[in-house]
């Protein structure tokens, strides 16, 4: 098959997510390192590595805005060259103050490409689905590689060189996203950004029932993504008894899963319906949990995580879906404030699941998300059969 221009875009809005992933999920693995260098206890770092999560989704929206004044390619080169910066920032970090703001800084500037990088790829794809999945498979491949050679270099050389892989990542692919594509027609270019962000049309937006019902259930699968991202090593460590090596290689192996099996949750939601595939990833998902929590053996934490990693790959389904409810001119905005709510709200899911294995075990804490997937899919499965047109 020839390759054309539309699989440069995809190609490169990929390795630009895979770039602004690698370098926020480089900093976990040697949070040990950094509390022992600053000198500071586990929940102050906790509270910088929060607010790279909160900063990372508070600026969906705003990119979405600035995409539709100056047009996408700048938008994300900005992302992946911030990204770089405000790694080396972190890097040379002289005191714990310093760290905690470019740590902020860091999810704000990565947080700028995700929803301006889907838009440009709804203006470059017909079949948007199969581009949003292999889009997203960026971040699982962060989150194979990234913690492992954080880990080695860290070991070698410091928390401050594995930190800094971030920018040795994002450089070289801003480089190459800078020279292969092509800028965009903006969207809005004469409308003033002032505009976009008064009140009434930003609830009016979010009120329309699809978009409201969407953005629900992603509230749920997003909480649940970030609970199981945050703690399925702790889980398989406290309630499995698995050795931490053990827990590093099917942490692994649930990255791997979900970055394979979204291509073809993506592709399967532009055949047979948004909503038909999201179900089927609720139910997988569900009944992996089940198994973690049930299930002894290391053979079924291995069906576990085929289950859940397929599961959590729903945002290749559901995300289209909001898509399909936008105007083409609202797509740039409207999908940016949708993640910005969604994200926000589900960054929530560390803290919930944390605090639910503090209170009730973490049995409980991993069957609470199960219930929460069963949810969705219930709301799914009544909104078909009821017609109610969300």
């Amino acid at each position: 098959m020839r390759w054309r221009y539309r699989e440069t875009v995809l190609a490169l809005c990929t390795l630009a997510f895979f770039a602004t992933m690698v370098a926020r999920l480089a900093i976990s693995p040697v949070v040990p390192e950094i509390t022992a260098d600053f000198g500071v206890p586990n929940w102050a770092i906790g509270v910088a590595l929060t607010g790279l999560w909160m900063a990372y989704f508070l600026s969906q929206f705003p990119s979405g805005v600035f995409a539709d004044r100056f047009g996408e390619r700048p938008i994300i080169l900005v992302a992946v060259g911030g990204t770089a910066v405000s790694s080396l920032l972190i890097a040379l970090s002289p005191v714990f103050g310093v760290f905690v703001l470019a740590t902020i800084a860091l999810g704000f500037l990565a947080g700028l490409h995700y929803s301006v990088a889907t838009t440009l790829l709804t203006r470059t794809y017909d079949d948007i689905g199969t581009a949003i999945g292999l889009h997203n498979g960026g971040a699982p491949a962060a989150g194979l590689v990234a913690p492992v050679l954080a880990v080695w270099i860290s070991g070698r050389y410091g928390w401050r060189p594995a930190v800094a892989l971030g920018a040795a990542v994002a450089v070289p692919i801003f480089v190459l996203f800078a020279g292969r594509v092509r800028p965009t027609e903006p969207r809005r270019p004469d409308q003033p950004i002032a505009e976009r962000f008064e009140l009434d049309p930003l609830v009016e937006l979010l009120s329309r029932p699809p978009i409201a019902f969407t953005v629900g259930i992603s509230i749920a699968c997003a909480f649940v993504w970030q609970g199981t991202a945050s703690f399925l090593p702790a889980f398989l460590i406290y309630h499995r008894g698995q050795s931490e090596a053990t827990a590093g290689v099917v942490f692994s192996a649930y990255f791997v899963v979900q970055g394979i099996t979204q291509v073809g949750i993506g592709a399967a939601s532009d055949r047979y319906g948004r909503d038909p595939v999201t179900a089927a990833c609720m139910v997988l998902g569900a009944a992996g949990f089940a198994v973690l929590v049930f299930v002894p053996g290391l053979l079924a934490v291995a069906g576990a995580v085929a289950l859940v990693g397929t599961g959590m790959g729903w945002s290749a389904a559901a995300l289209p879906r909001f898509m399909d409810h936008l105007s083409e001119a609202e797509r740039g905005a409207g999908f940016g404030l949708v993640r910005t709510v969604y994200g926000v709200v589900g960054a929530l899911g560390s803290a919930g699941t944390g605090l639910f294995a503090d209170l009730f075990g973490w049995g409980v804490s991993f069957l609470v998300l199960a219930g929460l997937l069963s949810l969705v899919f219930c709301a799914l499965a009544l909104n078909r059969a009821l017609s109610l047109g969300y």
